[in-house]
């Protein structure tokens, strides 16, 4: 037995070794190796005919390739984003397989990467692009006090993903053109979302909201689904740091926005596993049968409290969260995978509420959703928070 133990105290130390100590490159730029090697080959993309599918969660992987550049400057980075976006931005700027009409939130998540790269190159085709998106959120219908919806097919719904899809694009396009008054409305996206789904109790936030309470989703009184999903509330945190980055300093809705992330991440803090250190799919049910750690969503958190730290958002003591968060990160979820590549296992694919093959937001829903090894939410996420731990290393502001 002792033989055995020792073994694998050895194995654990040889991997972390690897993984952390030795390895020939950061693990940022590890995971953005075995993304560009792997991901997108699938027919949605590679179809000649039709052309990719302008998908959210490839604007998640490529935000986290913006990271490893800004990090290395190792121009692979770049061209990778660029070649991705020269797919769908024509000269003339228009975005091929985008449709405004559909009101689709998530089509909206691209826009930081054309706003990357007008920035880096100046071309003004991917700003005419990042145009047609902002008109797109100029016409999208909202709750009644004024909260986008998060789909045209889900009609009065805010989720907590939405946040993240639409407004760090938003507002960054709101200080390359100057438009001060979407700030405010850029706040109050966060305060309604925050007003109708924060539970006083835990701190957490409900997945979705419905205003019309028709769907069975949805608490008859409330409107809230019954959940508190971890990639959610990830999304939701994230788009708060990010939204900061170009929010007016001198805006008076800011101090607010920075109290939200701090309620936001006390009560993620709370429920931080103690054994793992990392953060379960339904984030307050540890204890039940079938519920399990996620990759994604720990590795939002992890990068959310980094950079929050880093600016100077929340208090130091967060530190301790990051430090143990990380350890465990690279403890569940990764493994090598090759020469200067890792692989990111327990990603959760996708979790909604309502649609066709109806979810009905239930414990069981939410656990019963497909697990596979580096679906692209939890590379992009991961490489956000490698990236924000190796910039934390260098002390670099």
């Amino acid at each position: 037995m002792k033989s055995l133990f020792l073994k694998a105290i050895i194995l654990v130390y040889f991997v972390f070794v690897q993984l952390e100590g030795f390895a020939q490159k950061p693990l940022s730029e590890q995971m953005a190796n075995t993304a560009i090697a792997a991901l997108f080959k699938d027919a949605r993309f590679t179809n000649l005919e039709k052309g990719p599918q302008w998908t959210y969660d490839m604007g998640v992987v490529l935000d986290g390739m913006a990271l490893v550049f800004e990090n290395t400057g190792d121009s692979t980075y770049f061209n990778y984003i660029k070649n991705w976006m020269d797919q769908f931005v024509s000269e003339d700027g228009t975005i091929r397989n985008y449709h405004a009409t559909e009101y689709n939130i998530d089509h909206l998540k691209n826009g930081k990467s054309l706003l990357f790269l007008y920035k880096a190159t100046q071309d003004k085709k991917y700003l005419i692009a990042a145009d047609k998106l902002y008109a797109q959120i100029q016409t999208h219908p909202r709750t009644k006090e004024g909260g986008f919806w998060h789909k045209k097919i889900y009609p009065y719904q805010m989720w907590l993903d939405g946040l993240y899809m639409a407004q760090p694009f938003y507002t960054e396009y709101a200080s390359i053109h100057n438009i001060p008054h979407i700030y405010e409305d850029v706040a109050k996206q966060f305060q309604y979302m925050e007003n109708h789904a924060r539970d006083p109790k835990t701190g957490l936030l409900y997945h979705g909201w419905d205003e019309s309470r028709k769907e069975r989703w949805s608490d008859p009184n409330t409107g809230l689904s019954r959940n508190f999903w971890a990639r959610g509330i990830g999304w939701f945190s994230m788009a708060l740091v990010d939204v900061l980055d170009h929010f007016p300093a001198d805006h008076p809705k800011r101090k607010d926005l920075i109290a939200m992330l701090n309620r936001t991440l006390t009560a993620v803090a709370r429920v931080q596993d103690p054994k793992t250190h990392v953060w379960f799919d339904v984030i307050d049910q540890g204890d039940r049968k079938g519920n399990y750690v996620e990759a994604s969503a720990s590795s939002m958190f992890i990068y959310a409290m980094a950079k929050s730290i880093r600016l100077g958002y929340i208090d130091q003591t967060f530190q301790k969260n990051v430090d143990l968060g990380y350890k465990g990160l690279l403890k569940e979820f990764v493994e090598p995978a090759g020469k200067d590549r890792i692989n990111l296992n327990k990603v959760v694919t996708v979790s909604g509420l309502g649609g066709k093959k109806y979810r009905d937001g239930s414990f069981e829903y939410y656990i019963s959703e497909p697990v596979k090894a580096n679906d692209p939410k939890g590379v992009g996420a991961f490489l956000m928070s490698a990236s924000e731990m190796e910039r934390q290393k260098t002390n670099r502001k």
